[in-house]
């Protein structure tokens, strides 16, 4: 199963609502919290280009944000990318 690392904050809930998708497909996921560490926040902005919290990747691929899980899920396209 490929790694999926979440930049996260403690009271975001779409970081909740992500997570809660990723542990229904029995997806392990590395939670980096970007309110603990503000050199976190800024790795993550200079990876990704954004701000807002959750940020996603599955292996090396960034996915976006929670929207763009849940848009991979209902398309059929999650499974697929989280056994490579």
């Amino acid at each position: 199963m490929a790694e999926v690392r979440m930049y996260s904050t403690g009271v975001c809930p779409y970081c909740v609502m992500a997570e809660k998708l990723l542990v229904s497909k029995g997806v392990a996921i590395n939670k980096i919290r970007i309110d603990l560490d503000m050199d976190k926040r800024a790795e993550m902005m200079q990876l990704t280009g954004r701000r807002t919290v959750p940020q996603i990747y599955i292996g090396d691929t960034h996915v976006g944000g929670y929207d763009d899980l849940a848009a991979l899920d209902q398309a059929g396209k999650l499974d697929e990318m989280l056994r490579s």
